[in-house]
């Protein structure tokens, strides 16, 4: 499998991490032809941020749920726990077919609120 850059389309060779982007990212790549570096974050990172992600595979497209669906899986873990303690809502991500809880807004309501008040200041 080769990796393919963002930009330009041309091969990614992977690039040596400083001592500090070792506990905040598993690799990083760069582009042989456009020299431009694409991190990749580790999946802790996930649970910092203004939006909600999913924790297994990092993505925003995400959905509620009201109650727990028994057939898909339910994340483990302290965070987990801590999210729900926190009144954190039930968010189901269909890639991967987790559940989990989570406090932050789903991008997409985000981006419908910005849409409904173009004008709006942002915080």
């Amino acid at each position: 499998m080769v990796i393919k850059c963002s930009q330009c389309g041309g091969k990614l060779r992977r690039v040596h991490r400083t001592f500090l982007e070792r506990f905040q990212l598993l690799a990083v790549y760069e582009c042989r032809e456009c020299d431009t570096e694409t991190p990749v974050p580790r999946p802790y990172t996930y649970h910092f941020g203004p939006h909600c992600r999913c924790p297994r595979c990092g993505t925003y497209r995400l959905n509620r749920l009201k109650e727990r669906d028994r057939i898909d899986r339910m994340s483990t873990g302290l965070l987990n726990l801590l999210e729900r303690v926190a009144g954190g809502k039930l968010i189901h991500c269909r890639f991967c077919r987790l559940q989990f809880y989570d406090r932050r807004i789903l991008a997409s309501e985000a981006a419908a609120a910005e849409n409904q008040h173009p004008g709006a200041a942002r915080n």
